[in-house]
């Protein structure tokens, strides 16, 4: 394949990741938006592997092949309660692979002088800072999502004066080591430096924060790539590190957003944590109820709100929801369902297991949109949702203060699926428990869901 080709190849690849970006925009145009990316990502490997320039086409697609059967094995094993899990070690996986290039584009690359030597430094400095901040704060989010590590924040003496230590020091090392024409010393330093950063950025950020620390480490990872792309000289990695950087960099504006969270802030690391969770003590008189009574409040009601959470995604309980929907919906009741931006543990997780059970895309709302229909609502289902419906964000002083969440105590009957009384994943009780309008059904969201089906 003559270089010409490879270009053009490179090309369409862009733009089939384009297309993607923005069939991904839509629960109606994700599939197509897959398909897109897959097409896009299939001619760059082909293109790239007939590329004249490549040597060792024998050993890529041995690594190819490897990577591609551990990949594929894991991602059937893959519940999708644990997406974010995968998503945040992938993310590891590219700072990991963004160091490696840096070094390789250090020790092994064509004679360069005056300003272009100084610009190649430059992109294998920056390259492997990012890399290296991407892949330990991947690590950090991967063991806190899985429960391998405390999800709760570091909160070290001085941690902003740490990490702004460590940004100067870097930007020293980085003057040092172009001035210097090539320092390894330097840039083992700013490695460690980086690896440390970047565990601690993660570290200080804590777990109900987590969907926005995954779509952060997105955009790490998008840059990691970008940077990677530089250094290789390959602008078809350039342009799709600069998509996946700045579409996450977006993402995740729009969702401190909807956390009332700074975003530079988010950046820093330890954001939510100034303040100590209040733990797990009650509040007031829980009251219990059973499946049986749910079902008669809810054939009784005339419009019905569901807002899953977590707890719903973990219980599987998503098929069974979708079957009490269709049974409510065929006597006439308005169902629809109320999504909080961050619900779960990945952007849009809530919205991808409602898919997944087929319910209708247009009665699936985000909380924005339904948050005024509280009032009007006779009767509400919070299946496994704890800190996205937590009162307790309207306290000053709350460890999730200012954080917008879905009002579900405005409705007449509030019913909440739980296993027990113990906190959400920020660690803060929830006042929604203990009032009036509020009854518990205790037990696995699945096998209340189902005996509430049967009853109906």
């Amino acid at each position: 394949m003559s270089e010409g080709l490879v270009s053009a190849a490179y090309i369409v690849a862009a733009v089939l990741f384009i297309m993607s970006l923005a069939g991904l925009s839509k629960q109606e145009t994700a599939q197509n938006g897959c398909y897109s990316g897959v097409a896009g990502m299939a001619i760059a490997l082909i293109a790239t592997i007939l590329n004249p320039s490549v040597g060792g086409v024998i050993f890529i697609l041995i690594a190819m092949a490897i990577g591609a059967t551990i990949g594929v094995k894991l991602a059937k094993k893959v519940e999708m309660t644990e997406m974010p899990e995968l998503v945040a070690i992938l993310h590891s996986f590219v700072g990991l692979a963004a160091v490696l290039v840096g070094y390789n584009s250090y020790i092994d690359h064509p004679a360069l002088t005056g300003a272009m030597k100084n610009i190649h430094l430059v992109e294998v400095f920056l390259g492997v800072f990012i890399g290296a901040v991407t892949f330990t704060g991947s690590i950090v989010a991967f063991a806190k999502l899985r429960g391998l590590i405390n999800s709760a924040a570091l909160a070290l003496p001085h941690r902003h004066k740490m990490n702004l230590a460590a940004l100067l020091v870097s930007g020293y090392l980085l003057v040092s080591f172009v001035n210097a024409g090539g320092s390894t010393g330097a840039l083992i330093v700013m490695t460690l430096i980086a690896f440390i950063f970047g565990y601690h950025l993660v570290a200080s950020i804590g777990g109900a924060d987590m969907p926005v620390v995954v779509s952060m480490l997105n955009s790490y990872s998008g840059w990691a790539a970008a940077a990677a792309g530089f250094m290789l000289s390959n602008d078809l990695l350039i342009v799709t590190g600069a998509l996946v950087g700045s579409s996450g960099a977006i993402l995740s504006y729009i969702m401190c957003r909807a956390m009332n969270r700074s975003f530079i802030s988010v950046i820093a690391g330890g954001f939510g944590s100034d303040v100590v969770a209040t733990g797990d003590e009650e509040q007031g008189e829980h009251v219990a109820t059973t499946a049986v009574e749910v079902a008669d409040l809810l054939t009784s009601s005339q419009r019905v709100i569901i807002t899953p959470g977590y707890g719903m995604a973990v219980a599987q309980a998503q098929y069974p929801v979708f079957e009490i929907t269709q049974k409510l919906r065929a006597k006439g009741i308005d169902v629809r369902f109320g999504i909080h931006p961050v619900a779960g543990r990945l952007p849009g997780h809530m919205n991808v297991l409602l898919a997944e059970a087929k319910v209708p895309y247009d009665i699936v709302l985000e909380m924005d949109e339904i948050n005024e229909d509280f009032s009007d609502t006779d009767t509400v289902l919070v299946i496994g949702a704890n800190d996205t419906v937590n009162p307790a964000a309207k306290e000053p002083g709350s460890p999730i203060a200012g954080m917008p969440i879905l009002e579900v105590w405005n409705a007449k009957n509030v019913i909440v699926f739980k296993r027990g009384m113990a906190t959400g994943y920020a660690g803060v009780q929830n006042p929604l428990f203990f009032k009036d309008n509020t009854q518990m059904l205790f037990g696995d969201a699945k096998e209340s869901v189902e005996d509430i089906l049967k009853a109906i």
